[in-house]
């Protein structure tokens, strides 16, 4: 009896064990690359699965080159398809010149950085499902890099969008460029407004819609954040789909917009609304 309480102990550590490998190190989250199972560094953070940098990018090509240069906290991978840049505490990747961001930065703990999986899944061309029913992610291997930002962003897009961004939230935190960008983006889309992201910027058929095209602040060149906000942007990230209206209080505490439109809420200088 004994014998067989003891056999019943050491199987049920051992199917513990197991359980513990296949959900990513205690996360409670696996993770397989066409369906083999990611044997590195899994943390989960502010609700986001995140994967050791340099583990995921060899498991999804062995040939993969990772380097980390100290001084600037920043993490290379190179591939034949993928060039990949990652620094600690940084809202985004670089990946074959296209900005990924991610509201959870990337971080570095214990010599690992790490970065979102779906991230780092799309960097390398690849999917990245999610598997209810075992808490798990599925990767399945695609063309080996994202395309380039040289064929993704069109240059027209990139200039008028950075320059507003940079013109009405030039000196605010990150996120506030953002939200300026979503704005014009959502307008592009909407049927209220024109269908071009320079017609929306200098559109007056109800009256100047942005400052900036009449004082001049909009030709003016913009900082490299307004410039890698608007990819951002334009590479699909929006805080809200709906908003169409921002404005300063300070500057305009009786607008219109105030008035008359469902507030969002504030980000960084600027009132949104819809």
């Amino acid at each position: 009896m004994k014998k067989t309480i003891s056999f019943i102990l050491i199987l049920a550590c051992l199917v513990t064990s197991l359980a513990v490998v296949a959900n990513a190190s205690g996360t409670g989250v696996g993770v397989y690359i066409n369906n083999t199972q990611f044997t590195g560094n899994v943390r989960i953070k502010d609700s986001t699965t995140f994967v050791g940098i340099r583990r995921f990018a060899t498991s999804m090509y062995s040939d993969a080159k990772v380097t980390y240069n100290y001084s600037t906290r920043t993490l290379t991978v190179q591939t034949s398809k993928l060039y990949l840049t990652a620094k600690d505490g940084q809202s985004y990747i670089v990946a074959n010149g296209r900005y990924l961001y991610t509201p959870s930065p990337v971080f570095m703990q214990n010599g690992v950085m790490y970065a979102p999986i779906t991230l780092m899944a799309r960097a390398f061309g690849a999917t990245a499902a999610w598997n209810n029913s075992n808490s798990s992610f599925y990767i399945t291997r695609g063309s080996g890099g994202i395309v380039s930002g040289d064929k993704f962003y069109r240059d027209d897009e990139v200039l008028w969008l950075s320059r507003i961004i940079n013109a009405e939230s030039g000196g605010e935190k990150f996120i506030g460029k953002i939200a300026v960008g979503n704005v014009i983006l959502n307008r592009v889309r909407s049927n209220q407004f024109p269908n071009t992201i320079y017609s929306v910027i200098f559109d007056k058929k109800y009256g100047v819609q942005f400052s900036p095209t009449i004082n001049g602040a909009i030709y003016k060149a913009p900082n490299s954040d307004s410039v890698i906000a608007a990819k951002i942007c334009l590479e699909g990230y929006s805080i809200d789909t709906g908003l169409l209206y921002f404005v300063n209080p300070k500057v305009a505490p009786n607008s219109w917009v105030a008035k008359n439109r469902p507030y969002y809420g504030m980000i960084g200088n600027h009132a949104f609304f819809y």
